[in-house]
């Protein structure tokens, strides 16, 4: 029995559970904590499944949002993005990207085209 000084506890959600125990561990670590734990977690499943695992389930992911969404929505979010953009920066922003790409597009190029060199010891 609980006696009148005693507090009955409060039931809570398993999400309001999740977030007063994540606000208690920001309060206690800082919020750099999570992103040092986050980015310690993603180099070891890196190291442990390889490079090609991040592009499967990315693939994955896009998959299912185009089937929850379909595909309209995501060229109405590349337009909506473009002009946000376009917005945002100066008018040259183009042109200057542009001519970063065509550079890289060019050396890379360059570099395929260029025979094989021989290794001297």
């Amino acid at each position: 029995m609980l006696s009148e000084d005693d507090v009955k506890p409060v039931s809570m959600s398993t999400s309001e559970a999740g977030r007063k125990g994540g606000s208690t561990v920001r309060d206690k670590y800082g919020e750099d904590y999570y992103r040092r734990i986050g980015k310690k977690g993603g180099t070891r499943l890196k190291e442990k499944r390889g490079s090609e695992y991040y592009r499967e389930i990315a693939q994955k992911g896009g998959q299912a949002n185009v089937s929850k969404y379909g595909v309209e929505h995501f060229a109405a979010m590349g337009k909506k993005g473009g002009n946000m953009t376009k917005a945002r920066q100066d008018p040259d922003f183009y042109r200057r990207i542009g001519k970063l790409g065509s550079a890289a597009r060019r050396q890379k190029k360059n570099i395929d085209t260029q025979p094989p060199q021989k290794m001297s010891h």
